[in-house]
């Protein structure tokens, strides 16, 4: 147990702080944002707090070699940070092998089942590295809490160090967070018999396994019952947070002078319709993410334009597809072809004075919010997503008000539907029709939905989000 035990701690494999060096060897960090930061912050500073998590890059392992991986208190903003320097061939087998490469294909089903998955003796082997991966958290956390501490266990990273902490310390109370999606039995059990057994076996460790929605809860207890057969004797309890849009930070910050600045150049790629009005404006922003349907997205926009001709130069679809996952191939081909979709559609039907996409692929976070800020229509349109968050940002941000295009598998269905033009995100004319509907809002609804989606996006916020679990842990 170390010297300055915690009360309260988080695991996650990103921390709330990263690292660049430069070539004079000076490191500069990076803090980040998010719910868990909103949500340790809340908890005030007398409380003892850590937040444990792992080295991403050479640049955060050389800070772990210099502070022996409990960071510098100036670069986390006050907070205690455990930085674990896991071996990188562990780590990368752990995170783009298994967890990323299996674990999230599964929870978002994206995978072509003729082809794969294959599990052979390669992944057997970067399973061993997602045991060691999960152990070194396991380990690092029973050293860092104290008696009786109550741990946040987050994510499809960390599915078998609870119970591996559990084993370590039974004196601790030990919840697991999933932000993905949970996929149903049949297309879980693509999974080996014993890695299914393994992951949900991890996950019952923790004395409270939480999700995003009722949804992704049931199809958990779904699972646990048909890989380790019905009464499962675990004391885990379930439950569900669907966490929500920090409304006030968003508010503040798509005012400042920066959003301004991408508002003018955003109007004026946009421009004005032949008749001089202006032009509507159809809103995507999302990670070049193979569940976030970008291209079939991009499909139905050019649909709306073939089937409908009278929104030609009437309407730009703002679209940000920025990278992510770029070390796998899979998503740089995917990233290319978001690329090449946009490229055609602006050939087909572009005109001298008209764009119809303008698509930005390098990350912009004053930008996203700027084009929040413009939205006549959001249009999220996932294949599957443990929440979304984009679709509750958007209604709270937006001038005008806008009207939500959201997939029914989206987890934020489960609480905005009733507002939103529901769409099914793998019928390319369904989704041409819905953004016509949209789009043909009028003002009185449109300002009257957005306001309840506003709402309804704000009644869980991060900070209320992590204070509810850990008061549920507590109780």
């Amino acid at each position: 147990m170390a010297s300055h035990a915690a009360s309260v701690l988080v695991a996650s494999n990103r921390g709330p702080v990263s690292y660049s060096l430069d070539e004079t060897g000076a490191l500069t960090a990076r803090r980040g944002g998010g719910g868990l930061v909103s949500g340790l912050s809340a908890i005030g500073p007398d409380t003892d707090a850590v937040w444990v998590c792992s080295a991403l890059g050479d640049a955060d392992r050389e800070a772990v070699r210099r502070t022996g991986g409990a960071l510098d208190p100036a670069d986390t903003g006050g907070q205690r940070v455990r930085m674990l320097d896991i071996d990188p061939q562990v780590h990368a087998a752990a995170y783009n092998g298994i967890a990323n490469s299996v674990l999230w294909f599964v929870h978002h089903m994206l995978y072509q089942t003729p082809l794969e998955p294959i599990f052979d003796a390669e992944f057997r082997r970067q399973w061993a590295a997602y045991e060691t991966y999960n152990r070194a958290f396991a380990e690092a956390l029973a050293q860092e809490a104290a008696e009786g501490a109550a741990v946040l266990i987050q994510d499809y990273h960390l599915t078998l160090a609870p119970r591996m902490l559990r084993e370590l310390r039974p004196d601790l109370r030990i919840g697991h967070f999933s932000h993905t999606p949970w996929a149903p039995p049949e297309y879980f059990r693509l999974l080996p018999d014993d890695i299914a057994a393994q992951v949900l076996g991890g996950i019952l460790g923790a004395d409270r396994a939480a999700f995003l929605t009722q949804r992704w809860a049931d199809a958990f207890t779904d699972c646990c019952h048909a890989v380790l057969g019905p009464g499962i004797p675990s004391g885990t309890r379930i439950g569900v947070h669907g966490l929500g849009a920090d409304a006030d930070f968003l508010r503040e910050r798509a005012h400042q002078p920066d959003v301004g600045e991408r508002m003018a150049v955003l109007r004026k790629q946009i421009g004005s319709a032949p008749d001089g009005g202006p032009r509507k404006t159809i809103v995507r922003v999302d990670r070049t993410e193979l569940s976030k349907n970008i291209v079939r997205g991009l499909l139905a926009y050019e649909e709306l334009l073939r089937s409908r001709p009278e929104w030609r130069e009437r309407v730009v679809h703002v679209a940000f597809a920025y990278p992510s996952r770029q070390d796998l191939a899979v998503y740089r081909e995917y990233t290319a072809e978001v690329q090449r979709v946009a490229t055609e559609i602006n050939s087909r039907y572009g005109t001298p004075g008209w764009i119809p996409v303008e698509l930005h692929v390098k990350d912009d976070f004053a930008r996203s919010l700027a084009a929040y800020r413009l939205a006549d229509v959001a249009f999220v349109n996932p294949i599957r997503d443990g929440m979304n968050l984009v679709a509750k940002e958007v209604p709270v941000v937006s001038d005008q008000g806008c009207v939500l295009v959201l997939s029914r598998e989206a987890g934020a269905y489960e609480e905005l539907a009733e507002d939103a033009v529901a769409v099914n995100p793998y019928d390319i004319g369904g989704m041409a029709q819905a953004l016509h509907t949209a789009l043909s809002m009028g003002p009185g609804e449109r300002a009257e939905r957005a306001k309840r989606l506003a709402a309804q996006a704000t009644a869980l916020p991060p900070a209320r989000w992590f204070l509810d679990q850990l008061a549920a842990l507590e109780g």
